[in-house]
């Protein structure tokens, strides 16, 4: 365990539960095509310092999203992710000159209102799913990423939208991720987070990430979706009432 203490400011135990918790999200986002980064940086937020928890998450979620990414390419629904990536590339922009440090609590809080949202507020109405409208949730998810860090759920709200093959949601959903996740190491990088101190940690959950999204890209074909949702959905209900409680106490004191 030694080795596990030099690779992150972390407990060597929380590190090692981090780097198998990434190879599961990974192969959750793989066989279902959105879910896993959102259980990954909840379950993060519990443990880890608000100062690094959406930089590093981030740059997990590059990876993860990353390899996905090259191992479904021929998926890809370039088009929508051409009407993506100027609205991408604006939002990260904005996102440099409005980062500022939180108050301690706020993150929290802000992660467990979004997740709650997604996952229990009304849906999006169509007129928001044209071209139009990915441009802008391009801009506005990449913008509220750098902040609450679980935008998966939104953006995945636009990439369904194309009614492609399941392999071709999950292809453009990785294109839409990867490209988000990437403006971070720009937005954090201006912010003068020292992403050296947690490098080793987000190479080793990347590693075990892209294990889990091969695992994972081969369920997608046999994965019944209808009670692993019920079940993942009040997963993510409890650990967002955790983290509103978590954000509550350290606003507070």
């Amino acid at each position: 365990m030694e080795w596990l203490a030099a690779i992150s400011p972390l407990s060597p135990v929380v590190s090692l539960g981090l780097i198998l918790l990434s190879g599961v999200t990974s192969m959750i986002s793989a066989s279902l095509g959105v879910g896993g980064g959102t259980l990954l940086i909840m379950t993060m937020a519990q443990v880890m310092p608000a100062a690094a928890l959406i930089p590093v998450h981030g740059m997990v979620q590059l990876g993860s999203n990353g390899g996905r990414l090259a191992m479904s390419w021929r998926h890809v629904h370039w088009p929508l992710l051409a009407t993506f990536v100027p609205g991408a590339l604006v939002g990260a922009l904005v996102a440099s000159w409005l980062l500022i440090r939180l108050p301690s609590g706020v993150l929290e809080l802000s992660i467990a209102v979004f997740v709650l949202y997604t996952l229990w507020g009304p849906g999006l109405p169509k007129r928001a799913l044209g071209r139009l409208g990915t441009l802008i949730a391009g801009a506005l998810t990449t913008l509220l990423s750098s902040f609450v860090g679980a935008s998966g759920p939104m953006v995945a709200a636009f990439v369904k939208q194309t009614g492609n093959s399941r392999q071709g949601t999950v292809a453009t959903f990785a294109a839409c991720m990867t490209l988000q996740h990437l403006t971070k190491a720009f937005v954090f990088g201006v912010a003068g987070f020292l992403f050296a101190d947690w490098l080793w940690l987000i190479v080793l959950m990347i590693g075990v990430g892209v294990l889990g999204t091969w695992l994972g890209l081969r369920l997608l074909q046999h994965v019944s979706e209808r009670r692993f949702d019920t079940g993942f959905r009040w997963v993510l209900t409890a650990l967002s009432l955790r983290l509103v409680w978590l954000g509550m106490t350290r606003l507070l004191t």
